[in-house]
């Protein structure tokens, strides 16, 4: 009798050659590089360093392409943009000490973010390791230790025979339900060291299935089936899952309105009778959920943005869907089911019964409506021009990648992506310098539609470097800088909380000469052109910038009371 665990995949006499006679003049770096291949990478970003010259020797000969930056934190951001869009594991190469150390924020953001980041890392030469203070470059007692609280998992390699496996094992980690950065390190030794392995050839990575248990769904779908005032929160889970399209169908199955959390942007169609949008710092909205005698959440653990600043107090049955095992009920009791956000809302597809609600479209229209009504009295007409003109200029199914800044603010409850998976932010980590790095990510991605770029002054200056990526690999990224002369939200909030701002002022350069200093054309913009300027800008091959001299006001916050 033969069990599927007993059968093994025969090789073909061809791989057997292959194996018996690998071609000369190869590293532990072509272990590296070939695995990624094997696994079914394309794309690598990254940085060289001294101890990871291997790795990199290795990229010229093989069919993996290669974008690098300039700044090792801005290679994480591309990548973790890469990661978003594709859903595939990014690869980022990296050496040893200040370089690897160097990701750290980025990485912060990806696992924040539930990002697919492949770090591979050099390491000091083996002879170095365990602690010892030889003195080697770039040396660390413990180098894996600064990364084991940012990354989803660490792999230490110490031998050649364990590259493949360390690296796929990695991948899979990456991969599997929460998504997430992984960490990879190989000692430089271990790296150039000639080798007579056989060349790696396809890996079986696959990523295991995070599925809900049964007994957990029938009950979370007799909630629903028997709510008077069922309401849903998708979270950036739904989009990692590519689960939009099972969301809509139970949110018109269930007649139950959905609003989306800022990392979830486009997980639910905007424009949707249903669609609450993603007004979640707001007090209509939060109270509406409040109301919901069963709320179900998606993908979300109703951090700090998507409660409101911990303002919201929900009063019905709370069932949260959640892959991250760290979320899942760590904010409020709940009927907490450990899964992928896709498997889980098949289940509930499968077994929720069908409900009319006819009052329900009007209550979501009367929300919005007041949502609306408390923004206009504010005064913040300039501000919804600005965004309405860069909605306007953007076409649609191209991304946009948004820094730390007033704009962006403004996009996670106003700014309609028009579809999954297409606008992306760091506010899972909130760190600057994300936007335009991410961007260049995002157009590695798929070079055939033009990329968005919003950064604030501040956090451009983090990311002037990579104007010379964009150049030479020109890549169709349009910058929008809004240039307030400093860290506009933090002289908001040093103003509101002292009265005055303290180290928010910035002297910055010209950005419009800067950039054609790269050989990147530039325009300087007003509001009034801003949208002509921009989808000029967007619809031109290449990189650009278009710089908007504004000072952004954020709209009245209501979780102060």
């Amino acid at each position: 009798m033969t069990h599927d665990h007993d059968l093994v995949l025969r090789p073909t006499a061809a791989q057997i050659s292959t194996a018996l006679n690998p071609p000369p003049g190869r590293n532990g770096g072509d272990l590296v590089v070939e695995t990624l291949a094997g696994l079914g990478a394309t794309t690598v970003f990254g940085l060289p360093g001294q101890h990871a010259l291997g790795m990199f020797d290795a990229l010229r000969r093989s069919a993996l392409r290669y974008i690098g930056l300039r700044v090792e934190n801005n290679a994480g951001f591309a990548a973790d943009a890469y990661g978003r869009i594709t859903g595939e594991a990014a690869p980022l190469l990296l050496s040893t000490g200040p370089g690897a150390l160097t990701s750290l924020a980025a990485l912060q953001e990806a696992a924040a973010a539930s990002a697919p980041v492949l770090a591979i890392s050099s390491q000091i030469p083996t002879a170095g390791l365990g602690g010892g203070r030889h003195g080697y470059l770039h040396e660390l007692p413990d180098q894996a230790a600064s990364f084991r609280g940012v990354v989803k998992s660490v792999h230490t390699v110490r031998t050649q025979s364990q590259i493949p496996s360390a690296v796929a094992a990695a991948w899979q980690s990456a991969l599997t339900a929460p998504h997430g950065p992984v960490w990879v390190e190989i000692p430089q030794d271990v790296l150039l060291a000639e080798t007579a392995l056989p060349v790696v050839t396809a890996m079986d990575a696959t990523p295991d299935d995070l599925a809900p248990r049964p007994e957990l769904t029938a009950v979370a779908a007799d909630l629903l089936s028997c709510a008077a005032r069922p309401a849903i929160i998708a979270g950036g889970g739904v989009v990692r899952s590519d689960a939009s399209g099972k969301l809509l169908q139970l949110a018109e199955k269930l007649d139950a309105p959905v609003v989306t959390t800022f990392g979830g942007k486009g997980a639910f169609p905007w424009e949707h009778p249903l669609s609450l949008q993603s007004w979640l710092e707001d007090r209509h909205t939060t109270d509406f959920l409040e109301d919901a005698d069963v709320l179900l959440v998606v993908g979300s653990g109703l951090g700090e943005l998507s409660s409101n600043y911990h303002t919201f107090k929900p009063r019905g049955r709370v069932i949260q869907i959640e892959a991250d095992l760290g979320k899942l009920e760590s904010n409020y009791p709940a009927l907490g089911i450990h899964a992928d956000a896709r498997l889980a809302l098949q289940a509930l597809l499968e077994t929720v019964e069908e409900r009319t609600d006819e009052s329900v479209q009007q209550r979501v229209r009367e929300v919005l409506s007041r949502v609306g009504e408390r923004i206009a009295s504010q005064e913040l007409t300039l501000e919804q021009d600005v965004l309405r003109s860069v909605r306007r200029a953007l076409p649609d199914g191209s991304p946009s990648l948004w820094d730390m800044t007033i704009l962006a603010y403004w996009a996670w409850s106003a700014f309609d992506p028009r579809s999954t998976n297409l606008m992306h932010s760091a506010q899972g980590a909130g760190g600057l310098g994300y936007g335009f790095p991410a961007a260049l990510g995002a157009a590695a991605a798929d070079p055939t539609r033009p990329v968005l770029a919003v950064s604030g002054d501040g956090g451009a200056l983090y990311s002037i470097a990579e104007l010379a990526t964009a150049k030479q690999y020109d890549l169709p990224v349009t910058w929008l800088i809004v240039d307030d002369g400093g860290y506009g939200i933090l002289r908001e909030y040093m103003t509101d909380a002292f009265g005055q701002a303290t180290a928010t002022e910035l002297t910055r350069p010209d950005y419009v000469a800067l950039a054609e200093s790269f050989g990147v054309p530039g325009i300087r913009t007003s509001p009034e052109t801003l949208e002509t300027d921009l989808a000029k800008a967007l619809a031109s091959p290449g990189p650009s910038v278009v710089v908007l001299p504004a000072v952004l006001r954020m709209f009245a916050p209501t979780h102060l009371g």
